[in-house]
């Protein structure tokens, strides 16, 4: 969360997250990239979605942006963008594309996705994000044959997707996975690491809060909010990224959770964020393509010992263009 903001009072920590894959559909545009455009763009489509750019970290393949509100990765031909509390994360949609196609050649969008969690606060959102609905009809604008879904309980945790029906063959082929975790009704003692009150540095929370651990081959990125509030990124080889968001204020504590690395099976990794982090209930999903290493790593969360010391609420598992999705909510037994 940017500096000040809420002053530790209420503030809408669950993001909204764009994911979108280009692709070119002239000849000779191998040495098209992303990362060749300059970071005065960038700058300025920002401002668009009301956040900034506080530091960066790069490797050979990704280059990773720690934002005012969240984080900002670009690879060759992939883009993310992060964004929390009342950002307008879809107006950079359209100048992106139009963009990208004039300065790199990628006149196609191979693929798009769009998802959040239900807001705490939807009424605070600025347009179009005050609804689901406003957002797909928003992104329908954009782009044909969009589908969007939402899954989990509509009156509580449930998270919502949108993406684009491409044509088999035409969508992402590479391999290619996400794993995300949206944690709620956290450990106040593991809150309280991420408040300037504690007297710590960026890293000392890093270390502290156990999130140094988790990869720690990764070259990491980390910054500590004034007064309070924790936001990082990790990169490895192969435009691999892994990123971590705290909102601490007891009303509204929160913690996000996201990586692009590919296993066979998370759950290791699952299980030292819940020790790290010590969440009542969490949300998760896992997304991956056929030529993935993960698609079937859903099938780990059929069984009943996944997570130790947590129900499993609802399981959905859904399997659309060339992607496996499943869909995950937990939460501490009541005492």
């Amino acid at each position: 969360m940017a500096d000040g903001e809420a002053a530790c009072g209420f503030f809408e920590g669950t993001e909204k997250l764009l994911e979108m894959w280009f692709s070119s559909s002239s000849i000779g545009t191998d040495n098209a990239d992303l990362r060749n455009i300059d970071r005065s763009y960038w700058d300025n489509l920002l401002e668009r979605v009301q956040c900034k750019i506080l530091s960066s970290v790069s490797n050979q393949s990704i280059d990773a942006y720690v934002l005012s509100e969240s984080s900002m990765f670009i690879s060759k031909n992939r883009f993310i963008l992060k964004t929390c509390g009342t950002t307008t994360l879809m107006y950079a949609i359209r100048p992106l594309i139009e963009h990208v196609g004039k300065m790199c050649g990628f006149d196609v969008v191979q693929d798009i996705f769009y998802s959040r969690k239900k807001f705490l606060h939807p009424e605070l959102q600025s347009t179009p994000h005050q609804s689901f609905d406003a957002e797909v009809t928003y992104l329908d604008e954009m782009f044909q044959d969009g589908s969007a879904y939402a899954l989990g309980r509509l009156n509580s945790d449930c998270w919502y997707l949108y993406t684009i029906d491409c044509q088999i063959g035409n969508g992402v082929q590479q391999p290619d996975q996400t794993l995300e975790l949206l944690m709620t009704d956290l450990d106040k003692s593991v809150m309280n690491i991420f408040t300037k009150e504690k007297g710590l540095t960026a890293h000392q929370a890093t270390d502290k809060s156990g999130i140094s651990g988790l990869m720690p081959e990764a070259l990491i990125d980390d910054y500590l909010f004034e007064p309070c509030g924790y936001s990082m990124n990790g990169i490895l080889p192969d435009a691999c990224y892994f990123t971590i968001h705290v909102t601490p204020e007891p009303e509204c504590s929160y913690v996000s959770f996201e990586t692009n690395v590919a296993q066979t099976s998370y759950q290791e990794l699952v299980n030292k964020l819940l020790n790290c982090f010590k969440p009542k209930k969490f949300l998760m999903t896992i997304f991956a393509n056929k030529a993935s290493v993960a698609s079937e790593s859903h099938k780990d969360l059929e069984q009943p010992g996944f997570v130790q010391g947590y129900l499993r609420n609802d399981h959905q598992f859904c399997s659309f263009k060339n992607y496996n999705l499943t869909y995950t909510h937990y939460a501490r037994p009541p005492i």
